[in-house]
């Protein structure tokens, strides 16, 4: 959007949108008794703000009953309806409750409802706010991917198992991560093309990926088998490990896609790794032991890591003043047409000049 389109919000600088946020996050918190003076720490922003909360009055307790930690996520607008949200979270509660993995709970507010409207009434906006149980785990080690990708991969695959039996509420609503979500008519995360500093050369060899992609994805097809409810952002920032368990948090963009775009989202960011393949087969590993793959879904890995790889692109354009996106900048371009070039001559998964490595 341009000009008088955009919304308030979008007008104001990033500090000036950081101080809104802070302040939204402020006036949420009494919700669940917790006052606005509350201990705030940003932990991430990207569609959403993530708070850590820390206060005595916290309503999350531990068996001695001391107050805990908890996350309160102030959502983005017009990104994600009220019904799709209570999709979500009711996908989580379902996930813990039925198949016992660990996701983070959405705590009920005084009033009983698990979701808060937030007014701004100066930027003529709503936002919707929910609090989260913190869940315990740290980051993976980077340096060491194999077996949390082993890990990572019976969780997916278990995940997939839930969501292909779930019944869906009647109030479902959520994305929908498939061609044209992602790099077509819809595109949710934007425009590939506007990717910083994406050159003409570049945009040809990109249109060509693109092609190739819907393509492979028509012939692969979507029965039920193949595609369903998943979490579609894997990637290492959405990932705990504790006591040699794989946990999964933020399933903010959860919605329907191909079953093996999981797969893609779990190595976002890592694509250009000389140990892909290993990565690859360890998640292979891990997920045939709770589920099946075919030969058909293997052979498409390559499609989804690029069709994944070009819908961060279409992200890091559109969402240019964040600071995953300013870390990534440039550099994520060039690895991208990369990768798009041994994707068209079918080496992807090989190691440069290598001949193709089948997981």
């Amino acid at each position: 959007m341009t000009g008088p389109d955009k919304e308030p919000f979008e007008l104001l600088t990033h500090e000036q949108q950081l101080q809104h946020l802070q302040s939204v996050a402020q006036r949420a918190l009494p919700a669940w008794g917790i006052p606005e003076d509350a201990e705030l720490r940003l932990l991430s922003l990207s569609e959403n703000a993530t708070y850590l909360v820390t206060s005595a009055a916290s309503p999350v307790r531990d068996a001695a009953g001391e107050p805990q930690p908890v996350i309160l996520r102030v959502h983005r607008t017009g990104y994600h309806s009220k019904n799709a949200i209570r999709t979500e979270l009711a996908w989580m509660k379902a996930l813990q409750a039925e198949e016992k993995l660990a996701t983070p709970q959405a705590v009920s507010a005084l009033n009983g409802e698990i979701i808060q409207t937030i007014e701004t009434p100066a930027l003529k906006e709503s936002r919707f706010a929910v609090l989260f149980e913190l869940i315990p785990g740290e980051a993976p080690d980077e340096s060491r991917l194999i077996e949390p990708f082993k890990r990572l991969g019976a969780v997916t695959a278990r995940m997939h198992r839930h969501a292909r039996q779930w019944p869906r509420p009647d109030y479902f609503e959520r994305l929908i991560w498939d061609f044209d979500g992602c790099l077509g008519a819809v595109q949710l995360w934007g425009d590939w093309r506007d990717g910083p500093g994406l050159c003409a050369d570049g945009k040809v060899v990109l249109e060509n990926a693109q092609v190739q992609i819907e393509q492979r994805l028509q012939a692969y097809g979507r029965n039920a088998g193949k595609f369903g409810l998943i979490h579609a952002d894997l990637r290492l920032a959405n990932l705990l490990e504790s006591d040699g368990e794989t946990r999964v948090i933020d399933f903010d963009d959860a919605g329907l896609g191909w079953f093996m775009y999981d797969l893609a989202s779990a190595v976002s960011f890592i694509e250009t790794r000389a140990d892909l393949p290993e990565l690859i087969q360890a998640w292979i590993e891990g997920y045939r032991t709770q589920g099946q793959l075919s030969a058909e879904d293997i052979a498409e890995i390559p499609t989804f890591i690029m069709l994944r790889r070009m819908t961060l692109l279409a992200w890091i354009g559109s969402h240019s003043k964040t600071e995953l996106a300013r870390e990534q900048g440039e550099e994520f371009t060039q690895g991208t047409l990369k990768l798009a070039a041994r994707y068209l001559q079918g080496e992807l998964l090989a190691p440069p000049g290598g001949e193709q490595e089948t997981p």
